[in-house]
């Protein structure tokens, strides 16, 4: 979560978009930053898990068997200006890459009523406008990525999550990953993934004259800010952080 402040913060003095996929070490509940802390101790299957809240909004995210991604981008940037065009372009970019592979992805359309979505703590039990889904027997499909954002002083932070594998036994073991749900369709390695995936990103319509390519970097700006990171680390790791709510 530091790291990805400190993302933020180095969009806005580049002034173009940055973007961090990374995963966990261990199986972590990240909470949305508007979530409340007793509701999700109060979950069946949470006691015992690591616990972090995101500075990003959205539903709970049970952390370990996905890969996370973080993009920062400008508030004047145009993807800065409207939370659905920032979804979709990662969104829809994954959504074109599945179906190159045969899988038969697609974008959620939204419930009608998303009241009823904010009582549930999983996000991938939640279903909003943008989602990737793979069809199934009901009407949601199996959702397998979903994002959520956050303006901060400089820039409009989106962390995602696209789910490889089903966590396995307990809180989310009703959560089907790629692995189950597009095994025909080959392996999916995440710095693979990731790759194409940036590819398509930048290759789609929502990047058009916004984006003319991109190079990975191995992170040189959070280490030349180690200070700044260890500090931020120590906030979001504090219990008054993650008791705010």
């Amino acid at each position: 979560m530091a790291a990805d402040e400190l993302l933020a913060a180095e969009a806005a003095t580049r002034g173009r978009p940055l973007v961090r996929f990374y995963n966990w070490s261990e199986p972590t509940l990240s909470l949305g930053g508007f979530q409340r802390l007793a509701d999700a101790r109060a979950t069946s299957g949470v006691g015992g898990l690591a616990l972090v809240r995101r500075p990003s909004g959205g539903g709970a995210i049970l952390h370990g068997s996905d890969l996370t991604y973080a993009v920062a981008v400008p508030r004047e940037h145009p993807w800065g200006a409207s939370a659905q065009l920032l979804y979709d372009t990662f969104h829809a970019a994954l959504v074109r890459l599945l179906r190159e592979r045969g899988l038969a992805a697609a974008q959620h359309p939204g419930r009608e009523s998303a009241a009823a979505d904010q009582e549930r703590l999983l996000c991938f039990d939640r279903r909003a406008r943008g989602d990737v889904v793979i069809p199934a027997e009901t009407a949601d499909g199996h959702k397998i990525l979903g994002s959520a954002q956050r303006r901060l002083r400089g820039a409009v932070v989106q962390h995602g999550s696209l789910l490889l594998r089903s966590p396995g036994p307990g809180l989310a073991a009703h959560h089907a990953g790629l692995d189950q749900l597009a095994a025909a369709a080959g392996t999916w390695e995440p710095r693979q993934l990731a790759t194409a995936w940036l590819e398509a990103v930048a290759g789609s319509e929502e990047s058009t004259g916004v984006v003319s390519g991109y190079v990975f970097e191995s992170g040189s700006f959070l280490t030349a800010r180690r200070d700044r990171l260890e500090a931020a680390a120590a906030r979001f790791a504090s219990p008054v952080w993650l008791g705010r709510r």
